[in-house]
């Protein structure tokens, strides 16, 4: 359950953050309806997801000294580099993220990072709780 809430906060998080970053787009699967804009944000959330969880881990685990010589800053560059990534994933199944350049990955990817964690501090005390309460 909390996978899937994530998914909805992360595929929120992108959609606000392609109206908010004119480099950062989004191409629907199919022309139409609601439905297929949904359906398409939910996907690339997920390929957004996938490659932050193992991607992601991975760089930060190798790079973890040059995090500490930057005091963090490089995880903007990371962050980035991320999204550009799962922008190149998604437009291999022909539809997905479409970023312009590797600075609007960069700000695409700290207003993502800042709409999410927003969220989630809104959506904490429905999440957190214990059966409803």
């Amino acid at each position: 359950m909390r996978l899937f809430v994530k998914l909805l906060i992360n595929s929120l998080a992108l959609w606000l953050t392609t109206l908010i970053v004119a480099g950062v787009h989004v191409v629907p699967f199919a022309p139409g309806g609601t439905l297929e804009i949904v359906l398409t944000y939910l996907l690339v959330a997920a390929i957004f997801g996938i490659v932050n969880a193992i991607v992601g881990n991975f760089i930060r685990i190798v790079a973890f000294p040059i995090y500490i010589l930057t005091l963090g800053l490089i995880s903007l560059i990371v962050n980035g580099l991320l999204l550009l990534l799962a922008a190149w994933l998604s437009s291999l199944f022909g539809f997905g993220l479409s970023v312009d350049s590797f600075w609007w990955g960069v700000l695409g990817a700290l207003v993502l990072g800042l709409i999410s964690w927003l969220i989630g501090i809104l959506l904490r005390p429905i999440i957190g709780s214990k059966n409803g309460r």
